[in-house]
């Protein structure tokens, strides 16, 4: 990093946190969770991925403070278990920060669509061009600096939550008791029924946990913060704030529209919950925001993945070209590589209408991964303190993760995987290249195997048409 590069205080970090996690997700999450779940289960699930969430922030408080030289999600994983731990949980890291940027790139062109009809639906020619420029310009300003980016990530955060704090006040004002509790609960009966509630709760997971993407972006930014209490606060307050955004976004429409009209609104959904009231020009500035929005997250995305990927060739996980640094303090072969993944699967915007709900699934699966590394090593971690309290923490939030994988992401899971295969070639070359005679250790080989049983059970589950793309 440049001897003139600013460390980052709570407001940065709090904004990086709450941008890179508010993108396309808040725009369309009324649509999503209606689609998915009746008032009563949603308001479940919030509750049930809050505290899973919240446990996974208090981890990284607690690990910050006891660990205040270790750099991000990553390096937790490595200290925790070994180095071959701490690349899966880099490459799964980087995988969704990548694949999150593509889903980002997709909604913007869907976006503009909807205010230029010459982009069609948004997956046409001129869309790809036009998204490919943003991105190899955004790729640039990125490498000017990565301390000015997210000052300018900062102003778009805070652009982007005026008109969500309009559409929340708007939707206290407009809303309706009776609207809201009818058929409550979603059921044939209307009265509480734990199968079907529960359903609806597994069914909404994947929505909620895909706009909580993003909210370890303090930890990942960590060597560039003023110190580590900023990075657990910073996390802190941008997990409240963003439960108050996503919990008025998806809950109070219920009491403007019926659950039903909810889930049938055009996509992003946000603005169409105010038409009847406000009227059709509400929408369309709506639109725009999420435009901004997406230009902010998109923004926070693009420096996420460089991050990590230079922390792992760091401590030699991968090659040490990752971790080149130009005059900026920017890692531009990594910037530049992950840049032209992101263009090479735009391109299947060509060839699939669901481009976009492929891009952000696998991207919530793959980081559900990394998730799962912090809270265990919460648990390693606060056992060799003896800090009984810390443990339960930590082994509430791996249960909670273990759950999540299970019952709303696991075929997700299994696809990244393959990826893999991939990735631990690159972790083969870069340990030689570091000079260690024995790669894995008997317990990593054991681990190897069981990445490679369950890319192999993706394959075939995905040649089988058990998993749809």
């Amino acid at each position: 990093m440049s001897k003139d590069s600013k460390k980052l205080g709570v407001f940065a970090l709090t904004a990086l946190v709450i941008s890179s996690s508010i993108g396309s997700g808040i725009f369309a999450i009324p649509t999503d969770m209606a689609s998915a779940t009746a008032p009563g289960g949603a308001l479940i699930g919030w509750l049930v991925a809050g505290v899973g969430v919240l446990t996974l922030c208090l981890s990284i408080v607690y690990i910050g403070q006891k660990k205040p030289n270790l750099a991000g999600i990553v390096s937790y994983a490595e200290e925790g278990f070994g180095p071959f731990n701490g690349f899966i949980s880099g490459w799964g890291y980087w995988l969704s920060a990548w694949l999150g940027t593509v889903s980002v790139v997709i909604m913007m062109m869907k976006t503009l669509s909807r205010l230029l009809p010459v982009f069609g639906n948004g997956d046409n020619f001129l869309s790809i061009v036009v998204g490919s420029c943003l991105l190899w310009f955004l790729c640039y300003l990125v490498n000017r600096g990565v301390e000015s980016a997210i000052v300018l990530n900062t102003i778009i955060a805070v652009c982007k939550i005026v008109p969500l704090a309009l559409c929340i006040i708007l939707a206290f004002v407009f809303f309706d008791m009776d609207t809201f509790m009818t058929n409550f609960w979603g059921t044939q009966s209307g009265q509480f029924e734990l199968g079907s509630v529960a359903s609806q709760v597994k069914n909404s997971m994947m929505t909620i946990m895909w706009v909580f993407v993003g909210i370890e972006g303090a930890a990942m930014m960590s060597d560039r913060a003023k110190n580590q209490s900023v990075v657990g606060k910073s996390t802190v307050f941008g997990l409240i704030s963003l439960a108050i955004i996503y919990v008025s976004a998806s809950i109070l429409p219920y009491g403007i529209l019926t659950q039903d009209q909810i889930a049938n609104l055009p996509s992003p959904a946000l603005g169409y919950v105010f038409t009847k009231d406000v009227g059709n020009w509400f929408p369309v500035m709506v639109n725009i925001a999420l435009i901004i929005s997406l230009f902010g997250s998109w923004l926070s995305w693009m420096m996420l993945p460089v991050e990590t990927t230079a922390i792992m060739a760091q401590r030699k996980l991968l090659s040490a070209k990752f971790a080149e640094l130009n005059d900026k303090g920017v890692p531009t072969f990594s910037l530049v590589f992950m840049t032209a993944l992101i263009q090479i699967f735009m391109l299947t915007l060509l060839v699939t209408d669901q481009a976009y709900q492929f891009a952000y699934t696998l991207c919530t699966a793959s980081m559900f991964i990394s998730w799962l590394y912090v809270v265990l090593y919460q648990v390693k971690l606060a056992y060799q303190h003896k800090n009984m309290p810390q443990v339960i923490l930590g082994l509430l939030g791996s249960a909670f993760f273990i759950w999540v994988i299970w019952v709303a992401g696991f075929d997700y899971v299994l696809l990244c995987l393959i990826a893999y295969l991939v990735g631990i070639v690159f972790y083969i070359k870069a340990r030689q290249a570091a000079g260690e005679k024995k790669i894995f250790t008997t317990g990593e080989w054991l681990l190897v195997a069981i990445l490679v049983l369950g890319a192999l059970l993706a394959l075939v589950r995905l040649m089988t048409g058990q998993i749809v793309i």
